[in-house]
């Protein structure tokens, strides 16, 4: 894999977090772990610091990325900052892109801008952030424009953009990243010559090799001359296995429960325990089966060996605890064993 700047010889890490909710905790505390640790992740070496979107989800509680990134951005002042991402159906693509220029502006030359055609919600929440809602179908014209407004490239005769401009201009622009999780957004972000994300962690590495072979074999030179692709992984390390395994037992119940249609904030690990019957049991196996969850050592041999299978130089790392502090320690060991810094 080519980077966006140079070949790496070592497996370079990236962080995505959530604003996880967590079980007797106030919901805006979340925000503000957010922020420390990405203070943190900068301190460490971490590449990337990456904010999702949802909406009226009880289980994550980051619903303006882009308001986000700005409070990282006054607090850091190396790491890259992106959106993990965008839902752009939602938006007007003139509106992203002046967001963006803004945030470029306030951390020159480090503000990604990771888009995706996923609702983030449930269709009646998508219906009140955009009553006009555009289909899918619109989406590869969206972000055409978006392209053009946040590179400011300008939009072509008798098109409505046609000479208006997504200010403030700069030196610099975000980066704009396909995100996906199917070979559709890995096809556009080829078409277009784009960088792609893959979210290995909603489908459990499911489709992600035919994704990224997809994106490699019908890439075209566009915004990059050559492919640019990454994983998002769920990965827990702790001082022991035994105790990341204990750890893990508030994101499997959080996974189990969402298959049923049940979502709430993230229970502390001895409250998340139940029997699990049936096929929640067989999902519980399968969890347990392919996640990347251990000693430091062992997340990190977990890590290289799915990196090398998937042929990518960059992971970026979601970690889910309900103890930020066994967060925080997650990202401190990998860095530690990969020796970010």
């Amino acid at each position: 894999m080519t980077s966006l700047h140079t070949m790496m010889p070592t497996l370079r890490l990236s962080v995505l977090d959530q604003s996880v909710a967590r079980a007797g905790r106030p919901q805006d505390e979340s925000i503000r772990h957010t922020l420390a640790l990405a203070e943190r992740c900068e301190a460490l070496g971490y590449h990337r610091f990456w904010l999702s979107e949802h909406h009226s989800l009880p289980t994550i509680v980051g619903s303006a990325p882009e308001v986000l990134m700005a409070a990282v951005a006054a607090r850091t002042s190396r790491i890259r900052i992106g959106s993990a991402g965008v839902m752009l159906p939602h938006y007007s693509p003139f509106k992203v892109a002046e967001q963006f220029r803004v945030l470029d502006a306030l951390a020159p030359g480090r503000i990604d801008l990771g888009v995706g055609r996923a609702p983030g919600s449930d269709q009646r929440t998508a219906r009140l952030l955009n009553p006009h809602l555009r289909s899918a179908e619109d989406f590869p014209q969206q972000v055409l424009e978006l392209h053009a407004w946040v590179s400011g490239q300008g939009l072509p005769e008798g098109h409505a953009g046609h000479g208006i401009q997504a200010l403030p201009m700069g030196a610099t622009a975000p980066q704009l990243w396909m995100l996906g999780s199917s070979g559709y957004g890995a096809q556009l972000a080829a078409y277009h010559g784009m960088p792609y994300a893959f979210a290995h962690f909603i489908s459990e590495g499911e489709g992600c090799s035919q994704a990224l072979d997809l994106y490699r074999a019908t890439f075209r030179p566009g915004l990059l001359p050559e492919p640019c692709a990454t994983v998002c992984v769920w990965a827990l390390a702790a001082d022991t296995e035994e105790e990341a395994w204990r750890l893990f037992a508030s994101r499997e119940r959080a996974r189990i429960d969402r298959n049923a249609g049940r979502f709430g904030p993230l229970l502390p690990p001895e409250e998340a325990l139940r029997p699990y019957g049936g096929s929640e049991r067989f999902h519980s196996e399968e969890l347990r089966r392919k996640a990347l969850v251990g000693s430091a050592a062992q997340v990190r041999d977990k890590l290289t060996a799915l990196a090398a299978e998937l042929d990518v130089g960059e992971l970026v790392i979601i970690t889910w605890t309900w103890d930020p502090a066994a967060q925080r320690r997650s990202y401190e060991l990998l860095a530690r064993e990969f020796g970010l810094g």
